[in-house]
């Protein structure tokens, strides 16, 4: 059975999501070619924080976390980003989430790096194509290249972010002490 995070861990797990979802928004209004823009390196850390807390804690918690910082991260976006901007990255943020939880729980029992990998990726590619096509869809700006640089960031990230969710994991994963 999981246990529940303390409240410094679910307020830490929280606020790291939030303030990557609120950077995602405001650095995507900034390209960096016509193939990417900066979002697109800050975002996948989304899909690393709530699989960290599912791995830790389970679904509800990971989704719990995933709420608040939904919440506090289109509240900030409201004032900081153009709406459309808001409103794109939050439908798009609950449905790769919900996407991300569900297939890391039910992956979760396998090899270490399947859930990860695998939830990172689809979520990815569902993240992708609805944010993109309602922040940018009917715009002047190369949106479709912007979408494409997009994804396939967030895939490689997606596997380079194995590590750092080895590392931290780590000593869930080492088997329990037996006392001599």
């Amino acid at each position: 059975m999981m246990r529940a995070p303390s409240l410094a861990q679910f307020a830490a797990a929280a606020l790291a999501m939030a303030a990557v979802v609120l950077a995602s928004n405001i650095l995507v209004q900034f390209p960096l070619n016509d193939w990417l823009t900066w979002g697109a390196i800050t975002y996948p850390v989304a899909f690393l924080v709530s699989e960290l807390v599912n791995r830790a804690h389970g679904p509800q918690q990971a989704r719990r976390v995933a709420w608040v910082g939904f919440a506090v991260a289109v509240a900030a976006s409201l004032v900081l980003a153009p709406l459309r901007i808001a409103i794109a990255s939050g439908t798009a943020f609950l449905l790769s989430q919900w996407l991300d939880i569900s297939v890391f729980d039910r992956l979760r029992h396998g090899t270490w790096w399947r859930a990860p990998l695998v939830a990172t990726l689809l979520a990815a590619v569902l993240d992708t194509a609805v944010f993109w096509s309602i922040a940018f869809a009917g715009t002047s700006d190369p949106w479709i290249t912007w979408a494409l640089g997009d994804l396939g960031v967030k895939l490689g990230l997606g596997v380079a972010l194995l590590l750092p969710f080895r590392l931290l994991i780590g000593r869930q994963l080492a088997p329990p002490h037996r006392a001599a």
